[in-house]
């Protein structure tokens, strides 16, 4: 069975584990920007793991994606 979930922010996203904590350390401004930049980079959708998975494991593109050298950058950013 195939369930589709459709959201319109990735605040709405219900994230586990490192996707988790990767939005938590976006500020809510930085989600607003990313989510039309996954959104283009997946023009057919992403499942939820697929989306969790992305948010966990492409930390480093993520930050680039935000203008940032790497995500260490966004962090210290984010933490001043």
């Amino acid at each position: 069975m195939k369930i589709v979930n459709e959201i319109d922010s990735l605040s709405e996203f219900e994230a586990w584990s490192g996707g988790q904590d990767t939005i938590d350390d976006l500020t809510s401004e930085q989600l607003d920007s990313l989510f039309p930049m996954i959104e283009e980079a997946f023009p057919e959708g992403l499942e939820e793991t697929g989306l969790n998975d992305f948010l966990w494991f492409e930390r480093e593109l993520i930050a680039e994606w935000l203008g940032f050298e790497d995500y260490d950058a966004l962090l210290d950013e984010n933490n001043t």
